[in-house]
């Protein structure tokens, strides 16, 4: 799959989800304000913030698409990277707001009117957010988006916060109506959990933390013909755009003309067994050294 390709399949993804994030944050949002359900507001604003994420996610990916410049000869993958880390913020700044307003109603009690209808939504909407968040898992996985599988960790989150709503409608019904701010700051800690996760991930990638293991790239080089060792190998970058750079020594000697083509048959035959990588580097040592 071209770089061009790449891009439009994960805006396509962004999209879709944006639109079903917002439809399933307004029937939280608007039902949880008729009821007077904390829980059910934050988990609204929740998937609001799912949808922000995801505009987020596709200016990332507008950028990202961009082509190699003189200033970025490498391209620019890693504002993909960055929008990530912004989606993080956003969790945290969301569990930040959930946590003011449940700490608020210990000291202002309400009580919220939980019906069957109250059930239904949740249900509905937890549904919706299941399959959206399994959808954009797997095709960040198909596609080797960082940006939608950071994201659909986002709405996953949102499938954990709407059960725990669930759990504290029956508790209110029970007449424990304590159990709303009490799921809200729960609520909270998942989201900021979450956040952690997806910072952990983009690191990796900032840090360059090698993606590729060094073994394993040893082994394809080492099946190409007359390339009788490979050491100092490098990989970088995010799974859908690896760059590789390493070292081969050839036996027996070779031309310049010979050690050329056994180069370019290293780049080949990584790209073609490594789904994702952008560009090998290969250096070919001079023949009597012994690596």
């Amino acid at each position: 799959m071209n770089q061009q390709s790449y891009y439009s399949n994960v805006k396509r993804v962004l999209l879709i989800v944006l639109i079903l994030n917002i439809a399933v944050a307004l029937a939280k949002m608007i039902y949880g304000w008729m009821t007077n359900s904390l829980s059910m507001v934050s988990d609204g604003f929740h998937s609001l913030f799912d949808g922000t994420s995801n505009i987020i996610g596709i200016i990332g990916i507008t950028l990202a698409s961009r082509p190699p410049d003189k200033v970025h000869p490498y391209g620019h993958e890693k504002f993909e990277t960055f929008a990530s880390l912004g989606i993080a913020f956003l969790l945290f700044l969301t569990g930040f707001e959930i946590l003011q307003s449940a700490l608020g109603r210990f000291y202002n009690p309400e009580t919220p009117d939980i019906t069957l209808l109250s059930f239904l939504v949740m249900g509905i909407t937890l549904l919706i957010n299941l399959a959206v968040s399994q959808y954009e898992k797997n095709q960040g996985l198909k596609l080797g988006s960082s940006i939608l599988v950071a994201d659909s960790k986002h709405t996953r989150s949102d499938v954990y916060v709407s059960i725990a709503v669930i759990i504290g409608f029956v508790a209110i019904k029970l007449g424990f109506n304590i159990v709303d701010p009490i799921i809200a700051i729960v609520i909270a800690i998942l989201i900021a959990r979450m956040g952690i996760e997806i910072i952990k991930s983009s690191s990796t990638v900032l840090l360059d933390r090698a993606p590729l293991d060094e073994d394993t790239i040893r082994k394809i080089v080492l099946s190409v013909p007359k390339v009788k060792n490979s050491h100092k190998i490098r990989s970088r970058g995010i799974s859908s755009h690896i760059y590789v750079d390493l070292h081969v020594t050839l036996e027996p000697c070779s031309s310049a003309e010979e050690a050329h083509n056994v180069a370019h048959l290293v780049e080949n035959k990584l790209k073609s067994s490594i789904p994702g990588i952008e560009d090998v580097v290969v250096h070919v040592d001079p023949c009597e050294e012994d690596n």
